[in-house]
């Protein structure tokens, strides 16, 4: 018989979930039919996998070692050079400045070295994180940035840092600000809600004033901050939901395209702002996160305003074409 206590990461959580984390190749009728059959007990008593763990709680295995080795998969973590600045960090949240370039995410098998990689090695280095001690968690990122856009991106360190930023985004309580160039003067701020739907295979959103058959709502607001007379605009936008391209693809519905966006931008301009500037992706950069009324574990953040610097080449551009270095200390 094998028994696990349930540590604060794990609690706040349905059983059953936790025991298909623990044992990650079983499925569900097996977890069932062991619950069922008494050789899977909570606190020494039958269980029927809905109940929720709280810290302290103990789960006792009657199951063979052969059994268990055969449906456990180690966690493995791969040495990752950290190539994220830190905007934030406490016991709980981490917010990093991702750089344009990296992804957030594998998106298939031979990605390695992606944001999620050097977060779980930078926290494995500081002595906070250990895939063989917590064979149930892994810390985890709560928003996503495109692979080309840079800017902030939240962490949960624990479960109830995981929890509590997912439930802050979900009730919106985070206003999430970003800054572009775009093509065109944009004279006045302005809001566009609009339908946006996903062609999975172009990987390229459509963005209608009618609802399509898939399509769903999506708002962002937008303000200029600098025109140049060359004919771009400096914006800073407000993301008001948050889908994958959703301000790249705004902006090119309203005839302004992001400066450097392959998929949806003006590839004569890109090509100018490469030669110019050695730019190479879409002008885009998560700035500015601030938090709202916050209540729960996490209220602390409440009213807190995390930014992050433009990048060296954003820099660059804004200070030539807009006299403008956006940096936080002049905001």
């Amino acid at each position: 018989m094998k028994e696990i206590k349930i540590t604060t990461n794990e609690q706040n959580q349905r059983l059953d979930k936790y025991l298909l984390k623990y044992m990650n190749k079983a499925n569900k009728s097996f977890i069932y039919k062991m619950l069922r059959k008494k050789r899977i007990k909570l606190c020494g008593k039958k269980a029927e996998g809905n109940e929720m763990l709280q810290s302290g709680d103990t789960i006792q295995l009657y199951l063979a070692e052969e059994t268990m080795a055969s449906f456990m998969e180690e966690k493995k973590l791969s040495a990752a050079k950290r190539h994220f600045a830190i905007v934030f960090e406490d016991d709980d949240v981490l917010a990093v400045s991702k750089p344009a370039g990296l992804l957030v995410h594998p998106e298939k098998s031979t990605d390695t070295d992606t944001l999620i990689d050097q977060v779980l090695y930078y926290l494995h280095e500081k002595g906070q994180y250990e895939p063989s001690a917590d064979a149930t968690f892994t810390p985890a990122l709560c928003n996503r940035l495109d692979r080309n856009t840079s800017g902030i991106v939240l962490v949960g360190k624990t479960l109830s840092g995981v929890q509590g930023l997912n439930e802050i985004i979900r009730l919106r309580q985070v206003d999430k600000y970003y800054w572009t160039v775009v093509q065109g003067k944009v004279e006045e701020a302005g809001e566009i809600s609009a339908y946006l739907s996903k062609n999975q295979e172009s990987n390229q959103v459509r963005i209608s004033a009618e609802e399509g058959v898939s399509g769903v709502l999506t708002q962002t607001k937008y303000k200029p901050l600098a025109y140049a007379t060359e004919g771009y605009t400096l914006l800073e936008l407000q993301l008001v939901t948050g889908k994958t391209h959703q301000i790249r693809g705004h902006m090119e519905y309203l005839g302004h395209p992001v400066v450097g966006d392959r998929k949806y931008g003006v590839a004569r301009v890109n090509e100018e702002f490469r030669i110019s500037f050695g730019l190479s992706n879409q002008f885009l950069h998560g700035a500015r996160l601030e938090f709202g009324k916050i209540e729960g574990e996490l209220s602390y953040l409440s009213g807190m305003v995390w930014e992050a610097p433009l990048p060296k080449t954003f820099a660059t551009i804004t200070e030539e074409l807009f006299g403008q270095s956006l940096n936080s200390e002049e905001r």
